[in-house]
């Protein structure tokens, strides 16, 4: 694992902090059944924005800390813990990276301190169909007088119905499949021809399907270069990949954290269920996974501070190994509560719901062990 600055720890630390008080597991049974509009609280967001969460990407000119993405990932893995429902990744991660690697000076003084800030949320509007497939965008951008017009519909959008700010991958030239010809755009939420639907999820996260009729964008709204846009856009998706990550490890490690907790404490056959040997072994094996998979995702996260060139496989094999886990322990964890595990009343349900819509956003684990093995060659 990665050795932390003071300053990281004390970042990490004040996190723990703050979810175990401020953001428990039972914030998210509130807003589910509550339906939340936007699937989280915007005084949680105000106060992340105060405590500076929201700006560890963001350059100290423009208001922020510029604290990295290890830093960030500590953060992240604190509020997978509590499953703790925040614009954190589309915007603090992902929102910050798109601007920070492609955007204008005009760009990023419009909207870098309003991200810091936790005065806006952007969104990623990328894949088109179920499956994820970034070059298979197909949504038309078509060149007008005044710049661009935009076409076509992304479904299940994070926190779409919350954003200020889409981040649309559109098609400028060439056929959906390919990587040429994509181009990505920054389009105000409230951009004529735009129109977004709710999505109820699984994990009671904010979701939406955005449809795009006959929105115009002027040129200033490129973000990158003209039908250059994919390396950026596999650029912006690999940091929220370790990001996402991150939380995984935290959502992992404490759906472990509560397991062994009833193994320790749940009696059967007039003995703790903790001394059978085929649960220790089981417990091992998470544990086991658990720690891999957190040095895995740490050495993502530095990579991409380091900006080493391996950073495209690490993000990947980080995702894998997050989705592999997190599967393994969700699964685990009701299982070994038996009964109750089953049942609303307990938070396993909560877990295994929030492990299936993380493994599939930005690529499941199929996807990425096919892309790391390319990468590497195979």
């Amino acid at each position: 694992m990665a050795v932390l600055t003071e300053e990281q720890t004390m970042l990490r630390d004040a996190a723990k902090d703050w979810t175990g008080e401020k953001s428990p597991v039972a914030a998210l049974r509130k807003l589910r059944d509550a339906k939340a509009e936007f699937g989280y609280d915007p005084a949680a967001w105000k106060e992340m924005g105060e405590m500076g969460w929201a700006g560890v990407l963001v350059p100290e000119a423009h208001g922020g800390s510029d604290f990295g993405y290890l830093s960030l990932g500590l953060i992240l893995e604190e509020t997978g813990r509590t499953l703790a429902a925040s614009p954190l990744v589309s915007t603090a991660l992902i929102g910050a990276t798109a601007l920070n690697l492609g955007g204008t000076a005009a760009q990023k003084a419009a909207w870098l301190p309003k991200i810091a800030a936790a005065e806006c949320v952007t969104a990623l509007a990328v894949d088109e169909k179920a499956h994820h497939h970034p070059a298979g965008t197909a949504l038309e951008a078509k060149t007008a007088d005044a710049g661009y017009v935009l076409n076509g519909k992304k479904p299940f959008v994070l926190d779409g119905m919350a954003a200020d700010l889409f981040i649309v991958a559109a098609r400028t030239s060439g056929q959906a499949g390919e990587e040429a010809g994509i181009t990505l755009f920054l389009v105000p939420a409230d951009a004529k021809g735009l129109s977004r639907k709710r999505l109820s999820t699984v994990d009671s996260r904010g979701a939406a399907d955005v449809l795009f009729d006959q929105v115009e964008v002027g040129t200033d709204a490129v973000l990158g270069q003209v039908d250059q846009g994919f390396g950026l856009l596999d650029q912006i998706l690999d940091r929220a990949r370790a990001g996402l990550a991150a939380e995984m490890v935290g959502t992992s490690a404490q759906a472990f954290d509560i397991t062994l907790d009833y193994l320790k404490t749940r009696t059967q056959f007039g003995q703790l269920i903790g001394t059978f040997q085929a649960l220790q072994h089981r417990a091992a094996k998470m544990f086991t996974a658990i720690e891999m998979t957190r040095s895995c995702v740490e050495a993502a996260l530095q990579a991409i501070d380091d900006n080493s060139n391996d950073v495209r496989a690490l993000c990947s094999l980080a995702k894998a190994k997050a989705s592999e886990t997190l599967h393994l322990v969700s699964n685990e964890m009701v299982q070994m509560h038996g009964g109750i595990g089953m049942t609303d009343a307990h938070d396993a349900g909560l877990y295994l719901k929030r492990a299936r819509a993380a493994e599939a956003t930005f690529g499941g684990e199929s996807f990425h062990r096919d892309r790391y093995a390319s990468l590497m060659g195979f």
